[in-house]
């Protein structure tokens, strides 16, 4: 869509900044079905890839309510107290640190792109005293360990930001240990679900594939891991998919979530893009942050995210 046919309606923002993690569900049972997959074909590029969401302080504020239970419950009744694990687009390191209290005889290793996040995450570790964890730069498609080196390779919420998942599922593929595991999991924006109807939100997800499209990135990627991980080299028999959503319902959650959600509609690395690739202009995006804060308000509001998940044994 052409930026003059969004709606263009400027309001000042109101700030509703809120510190609190969102109680997300703990992720679903395991299952062994397993369905015909999809095919998706990717554009090979380098790590020089912009991050659609970017480090925006109302980025890292989601992704710092995340957790081992929320972000990883497919992946949590598989771990042992002694292995080693790597996660890959680790972040501000709470997943990561998480899992290391779950490994307190194992070694838990974080790497990113991004060295400013990295040291948030080393910030965070030092904070709670863990010595079994540390952080490294690293490209995805290049990671710098040798082969067969970890018990368990884990990505959340990458592959959807990578022009080329299925070349990052090999390299976690080659890094992991025979009889190890990779465990994936992203959302799924097509997927997404809101309650009231929302015209604005509507428009706010339609631009989201539009400029993740625009870069060559997948913000479908959750109904995908288990085509990509089968097209990366794994068997198929010794794969589990699976799926597990987060649910923002009450009023503090809401207000959390919205508020989130608005920030990034004017301030990210999202909004940037938005300008940069001629989808969409100020104005624009400043409605969207609105229409954000509106459904925030509603007391009835709802708004769900489906994740798709693999744990594959290398």
């Amino acid at each position: 869509m052409s930026p003059s046919s969004r709606v263009t309606t400027v309001v000042a923002m109101t700030d509703l900044r809120m510190e609190r993690d969102p109680e997300h569900p703990a992720g679903a049972d395991l299952t062994d079905a397993i369905e015909a997959p999809s095919t998706h074909h990717t554009v090979p590029s380098k790590e020089s890839e912009s991050y659609t969401h970017g480090h925006h302080e109302s980025v890292l504020r989601a992704h710092r309510a995340r957790t081992a239970q929320n972000s990883a419950g497919f992946l949590l009744p598989h771990l042992r107290d002694d292995m080693t694990l790597l996660d890959v687009g680790c972040g501000p390191g709470t997943v990561t640190v998480d899992l290391a209290r779950l490994l307190p005889g194992g070694e838990v290793v974080g790497v990113d792109a991004s060295e400013t996040v990295l040291e948030a995450a080393r910030n965070h570790a030092d904070a709670v005293g863990f010595s079994h964890v540390r952080f490294e730069q690293a490209n995805a498609y290049e990671l710098p360990f040798e082969d067969d080196t970890f018990d368990v390779v884990y990505a959340h919420q990458l592959l959807q930001h990578l022009s080329d998942p299925v070349a990052a599922l090999r390299e976690m593929k080659r890094v992991a240990r025979p009889g190890g595991l990779v465990a994936v999991r992203d959302a799924d924006y097509a997927a997404m679900a809101w309650y009231p109807e929302s015209p604005g939100l509507t428009e706010w997800n339609t631009l989201y594939h539009e400029v993740t499209h625009a870069y060559g990135f997948e913000p479908d990627a959750g109904r995908r891991l288990f085509s990509w991980v089968q097209q990366a080299g794994f068997d198929v028999a010794q794969m589990v998919p699976s799926a597990s959503s987060w649910c923002y319902a009450t009023p503090t959650d809401r207000q959390w979530w919205g508020q989130v959600w608005a920030e990034r509609c004017v301030a990210s690395n999202f909004a940037g893009q938005a300008k940069e690739s001629g989808l969409a202009d100020d104005v624009a995006l400043e409605q969207l942050a609105q229409d954000w804060l509106a459904w925030a308000q509603a007391p009835d509001g709802w708004f769900a995210i489906l994740h798709g998940e693999v744990l594959a044994r290398a």
